[in-house]
């Protein structure tokens, strides 16, 4: 099954590109799920959500519709191996775990995160923790790319986060690679003049994809589907919804590009729709 959405949902500056005039928050997924049968959550870096809020948002949406949840920062950044923190984690996880609606667990590492034994470790430690929900790593810096890194990966079953960005040095290029049955693609958008430098966060994401641009990734996804089982691609450009309109470009490319003589292919294709 591929699924498409975009990283968030909950913007406020989504109303008028995105969502109707004067739509409610509390309206937002709603809405949303009319279009995309995923979405990353990516509140739950900065604070470990109630479940009581998993179990709103669960209702909301279709029943197969996909959450993928973030890692805490405590998770990912941190990193002391507090027990506690990834116990309540887990805990906060248990009604889109008994509705069958998450997808995997995404642990973004920052770029301060290089390779090395110790990260090794800890990368184990995490896979451990999190227990059988599928796991996806995102590393921030080249040092990752290296076979024995892909060949661990696939001895362990966790999974590495493609991803697409600037072309700046000690970034990842855009790369496939294939480490479980679960194939996971993060668009970052390509505004290298803010990555580094800007005075807001969402400026990195200030970034449209022109179709020519995701035309480049048509290929690279044809061969990840042929490579897993299920496939999960987010726009994180989500300045101004900017996301939302990629993601539909790139369900509309996929329509038009996959070719059906492959059966694994017609039958993706076929569950990519608007909805």
């Amino acid at each position: 099954m591929l699924y498409i959405g975009t990283s968030g949902f909950s913007y406020q500056d989504w109303i008028g590109p995105f969502y109707p005039e004067n739509t409610e928050k509390g309206d937002m997924l709603t809405l949303y799920a009319r279009q995309f049968n995923t979405v990353e959550i990516n509140s739950s870096y900065y604070r470990i959500m109630p479940a009581a809020i998993f179990y709103h948002l669960e209702r909301k949406v279709p029943a197969d519709f996909k959450f993928v949840v973030k890692a805490n920062q405590a998770m990912t950044h941190v990193r002391d191996k507090n027990e506690a923190v990834f116990q309540e984690f887990e805990s906060s996880l248990q009604p889109v775990l008994k509705s069958n609606k998450l997808g995997c667990v995404l642990a973004q590492f920052p770029y301060s995160f290089h390779y090395n034994n110790d990260n090794l470790d800890y990368l184990l430690y995490v896979k451990e923790r999190i227990g059988y929900t599928p796991l996806i790593v995102e590393f921030r810096n080249n040092y990752w790319i290296k076979d024995l890194v892909f060949e661990f990966l696939k001895k362990n079953e966790i999974g590495f986060c493609m991803v697409d960005q600037p072309p700046l040095k000690g970034l990842i290029s855009p790369i496939t690679v294939v480490t479980s049955p679960l194939g996971y693609i993060r668009f970052h958008g390509r505004n290298k003049e803010k990555w580094w430098q800007h005075e807001h966060a969402y400026q990195r994401y200030d970034y449209l994809y022109s179709e020519q641009e995701l035309e480049e990734w048509v290929p690279k996804i044809k061969e990840v589907i042929r490579k897993t089982d299920n496939q999960y691609i987010f726009m994180n450009n989500h300045y101004k919804g900017k996301a939302t309109k990629n993601a539909l470009m790139l369900m509309k490319l996929l329509r038009q590009e996959i070719k059906i003589t492959d059966t694994t292919l017609t039958d993706i294709q076929n569950k990519i729709k608007d909805r």
